[in-house]
């Protein structure tokens, strides 16, 4: 296959990812021996542009899957705000090439990562909630700009196994890789980043609590593993909470989305309801 000019710069693996549909595809294209005019090259070479990339065999065409489009909770020309189901991926990664809240998308939204386009941040695979996602590359820059300047602000509502010791409060503590288990994250690291969460209680029961959860950063997995570190445990997260068969899900949801728009300066303030699945979890603790 010929390298087209706007290629120029990318490497190797993302440019056979772009054009087989996957990352893993790429990743077996590189290993397979993906030649360079004629020499084999690492997957993180920089390509010029003009070059001829050669495969050892055919790829398999992909199967992409397109799941059902998610409710648009807010909308214009520069910007979705959506409501994404728990169950739902955000954007193709390892083990998840297509069916994902991008593939979901297409068409709509544009900017930053081929692989990843609009995306600005993130809600994991199994929470429900509001996300913000561009439509152009300059609505992405800007999105991307009031995620650094920290004035993207994201209420999220969780259920804890646990009483809190007060009616609110701050956990700060930096987080990154877990040092013996490298596809968790912990306060246990090598790479520790600053995250910050705020928590409110919204409502108590006699082992279980109710709080509204408001980021200061936004790292990855940063509220299941901050409640997890203060004694107060996700209902429903098999990872660093309380598995809940009856629930099937975590009890995590991003219930708020407000920021200045990135265009025009106007206040947008998103609202989303708990899921029936979740609000029936609740009633059911009487």
């Amino acid at each position: 296959m010929k390298v087209p000019p706007e290629a120029a710069g990318e490497r190797l693996d993302r440019f056979l990812a772009s054009t087989l549909g996957s990352r893993s595809a790429a990743e077996r294209a590189v290993e397979a021996g993906a030649l360079v005019d004629g020499i084999a090259r690492p997957k993180s070479f920089r390509l010029e542009g003009g070059e001829e990339v050669e495969l050892s065999e055919a790829p398999p065409a992909p199967v992409i899957v397109v799941p059902e489009r998610p409710a648009l909770a807010w909308q214009d020309e520069h910007l979705l705000v959506v409501d994404k189901p728990a169950g739902l991926v955000v954007h193709p990664g390892a083990g998840h090439a297509s069916g994902t809240l991008v593939d979901a998308l297409a068409g709509m939204i544009a900017g930053g990562d081929p692989e990843r386009p609009g995306i600005v941040h993130r809600l994991d695979r199994d929470t429900s909630g509001l996300m913000v996602v561009a439509r152009s590359q300059e609505a992405y820059e800007r999105l991307s700009e009031l995620v650094r300047e920290r004035t993207l602000e994201r209420t999220y509502t969780a259920l804890v196994r646990g009483r809190p010791r007060s009616r609110s409060g701050r956990i700060e503590a930096p987080i990154g890789r877990d040092r013996g288990d490298a596809t968790r994250v912990s306060l246990d690291t090598d790479t520790p980043r600053e995250a910050v969460t705020h928590f409110e209680v919204e409502r108590l029961w006699p082992e279980h609590a109710l709080l509204r959860i408001n980021l200061e950063t936004g790292r990855m997995h940063q509220i299941r593993v901050h409640l997890a570190a203060v004694d107060l445990p996700v209902v429903g997260d098999p990872t660093y909470g309380v598995p809940e068969p009856a629930l099937g899900r975590q009890f995590l949801h991003a219930s708020a989305l407000a920021f200045p728009h990135p265009f025009g300066g106007e206040r947008i303030d998103v609202r989303s309801e708990l899921p029936p699945a979740l609000e029936a979890f609740l009633a059911s603790l009487g």
